[in-house]
């Protein structure tokens, strides 16, 4: 099943896409955004990576996908945790190119119908280095979010450490949204 956005489409990962995947894996410049440790990534690394992906209801990962520019991306929903109802989110576009043209915010969007209106969550939480204001702006600018607190010296970039900014949405954040700006509207 695919998961439709207004401007994007959200796919099982395949085999064809870890040519792409290997070398955003391999972006310093991605990589600086996102959290976690980085290291080189090899072929066979990114294969070994794939073959552990399944249907696991508890770690769903993504392609996102459009009609102009094919893979452009990932997301996921993992750690979901069925009796409380919530999971965490995150998301990393691919190309520079397309940043900034509302593919971002699109998949939010769809990541959040899906986890709200599909599969009976109710919330979502995420996380960001301090530095990386596009992804604040988008998340609780644009999408509702809101920002719930900072670990302190959490991620150790260029030498410093940066604080983790936590986010998190609500079930309800997602409906009052929805409602204001009439986003799925004509649909």
């Amino acid at each position: 099943m695919d998961i439709h956005g207004k401007k994007v489409v959200l796919k099982a990962i395949e085999l064809a896409d870890l040519d792409q995947l290997n070398k955003w894996a391999n972006d310093p410049e991605i990589q600086m955004m996102l959290g976690g440790w980085h290291f080189p990534t090899s072929m066979e690394d990114q294969r070994k990576w794939f073959n552990c992906l399944s249907a696991s209801s508890l770690h769903q990962r993504f392609a996102i996908h459009t009609v102009e520019h094919g893979l452009i991306g990932t997301a996921n929903m993992v750690d979901v945790d069925w009796k409380n109802r919530n999971a965490f989110h995150g998301m990393m576009l691919g190309d520079k190119d397309i940043r900034g043209l509302g593919y971002g915010s699109d998949t939010v969007m769809a990541v959040m119908r899906y986890a709200f209106e599909e599969l009976g969550l109710e919330r979502l939480d995420g996380s960001m280095i301090e530095y990386n204001s596009a992804s604040l702006k988008l998340y609780v600018g644009k999408c509702g979010w809101k920002e719930e607190g900072r670990q302190r010296n959490w991620y150790y970039r260029q030498n410093r450490y940066w604080d983790r900014i936590m986010v998190g949405v609500t079930r309800k954040d997602y409906g009052e949204l929805v409602e204001r700006t009439g986003y799925w509207s004509g649909q």
